[in-house]
């Protein structure tokens, strides 16, 4: 009986650790678990359709505790430039934007493509209510942060200028924060 309390225990407070662990860094849970069933690049396609490209290389596991501090530009804006699918971009980080959002030209250089049928969502922008496109970026780095699938929006160039790292982003950092003038990211 005691034997039997023990283990359930054991079973009990592993489970618990695997919850934390997974909290603190899905990355490397999910790495684990594929390795552990077996599953590797031939994996079954998700039930989640993605419109963006796929890379046949599995991001890297990223280490806990990486940081990033980004400067307010003149105009009080905090600017970087960022990877989107392994591609640099220029973008603004703001936290007024539900998700991320791209416009179509970098939707391209970035590997995805779109049919005018695509953009079918209505978004609300300053500017009023435009067709968007949903999508997923497959990875979306800044300095050392590394954030893999993001749900994202494609609108059109004429509606949107500047690329915009919004709260689908910052949401999946363990803390965002403005420190004397400049945006600290913490993964």
């Amino acid at each position: 009986m005691l034997r039997t309390l023990v283990v359930l225990a054991a079973l009990a407070g592993a489970s618990a650790s695997v919850a934390i662990l997974y909290q603190s860094n899905p990355q490397l849970v999910d790495a684990l678990l594929k390795t552990a069933s077996g599953a590797g690049r031939n994996a079954t396609a998700p039930t989640e359709v993605s419109l963006a490209s796929t890379s046949d290389d599995p991001a890297p596991l990223q280490p806990l505790g990486r940081k990033v501090m980004v400067t307010a530009d003149e105009r009080g804006h905090f600017t970087s430039a960022f990877k989107l699918n392994g591609r640099q971009v220029d973008g603004m980080i703001d936290t007024g934007a539900t998700l991320v959002a791209i416009n179509s030209s970098t939707a391209r250089r970035i590997g995805i493509s779109l049919n005018p049928s695509d953009f079918s969502h209505d978004v609300n922008t300053a500017n009023g209510s435009i067709k968007a496109a949903v999508v997923t970026i497959d990875r979306l780095q800044i300095g050392k942060i590394t954030v893999n699938g993001v749900q994202a929006v494609v609108l059109d160039d004429r509606a949107l200028s500047t690329n915009l790292i919004g709260m689908s982003f910052l949401t999946r950092l363990a803390k965002y924060e403005v420190q004397n003038g400049s945006l600290l990211l913490v993964q």
